[in-house]
């Protein structure tokens, strides 16, 4: 049994307006942007829950209430699939949904940065450490990320950070972290850069939209100022918080989709159809007459 504080609660921020996505997102949270049938931010949700997570903390703004009913029971929509034996798509609906009270809703009312959203979350997340997923990035394996992070948190407590692997090459595109002692499903941060002048990198782990916070930071963040794009960044408050507590890495060895970009979102759609046995014959046939077009 682990001595560590339990996950039990993620923030996730969903006020972005979306802008790389217009006009789709003019009345349309990206977030609720779908991927194959289910927008991408049930699919961050369901990581979230397989990793034991019970209460979800959305820090939203303007026009993102449909995010609030799309968690919610829809009685006449649920009647109607009851009346007509639908019993898939019914049961899709409800494995799908928190627990009752499992879900709060607070809004960024400014778009102030990362951190400034994770801070709004203070008050619902209390004194307690939390998850934090980036609601744009889709990640793909047999083991979800969060599970591996919970798994690794378990052990040796601290923060933890996503990280995936980039070509040597792109790590000043990224924010990346060097790596220090090898750890049991992991290894130690020994330090973070944001976007590091070309040949200086640390290393080529770049950090991936999942991460594990102590509540300190929270503290930290209260206080914090503007830093890049004049916005508040969590990246800038870790770094303080890393002078008193530990982080360590967790290597995500699966596939990652960035769905807020045009070409993340297309790979996802084409990675989630081709896995699924209904369509996949129509759309690999398809992909493939494309290709030959080409």
């Amino acid at each position: 049994m682990s001595e560590f504080r339990k996950i039990r609660k993620a923030v996730l921020p969903v006020a972005g307006l979306g802008t790389r996505f217009l006009p789709a997102t003019k009345a349309v949270p990206k977030e609720m942007l779908t991927v194959v049938d289910k927008p991408v931010v049930q699919y961050v949700v369901e990581e979230a829950m397989e990793a034991g997570i019970e209460h979800f903390v959305f820090v939203t703004g303007r026009n993102k209430a449909v995010i609030e009913d799309h968690f919610d029971i829809q009685f006449e929509l649920e009647a109607m699939l009851r009346e007509r034996g639908k019993t898939v798509e019914l049961r899709s609906l409800e494995d799908m949904l928190p627990k009752a009270g499992a879900t709060s809703f607070t809004r960024q009312q400014a778009p102030l940065g990362l951190g400034h959203a994770v801070w709004c979350a203070r008050d619902i997340v209390g004194d307690e450490p939390f998850a934090l997923l980036l609601p744009d990035m889709v990640m793909r394996d047999r083991v979800g990320c969060m599970t591996g992070m919970v798994e690794l948190y378990n052990k040796v407590g601290g923060n933890i950070v996503a990280v995936g692997e980039c070509d040597p090459d792109l790590a000043h595109k990224y924010g990346i972290v060097g790596k220090g002692e090898e750890l049991d499903g992991g290894f130690r941060i020994t330090e973070m850069v944001e976007k590091p002048a070309a040949g200086t990198a640390p290393s080529n782990f770049f950090i991936n939209g999942r991460y594990i916070l102590q509540p300190e930071i929270f503290d930290i963040l209260s206080r914090q100022e503007r830093g890049a794009g004049n916005e508040i960044q969590v990246t800038d408050a870790m770094l303080k918080l890393a002078d008193e507590q530990s982080f360590s890495a967790y290597p995500f060895g699966g596939e990652t989709y960035d769905c807020g970009s045009k070409e993340g979102f297309i790979l996802a759609n084409v990675a989630f159809a081709l896995e699924r046995e209904d369509i996949r014959p129509r759309v690999e046939a398809a992909l493939k007459s494309l290709i030959n077009r080409a």
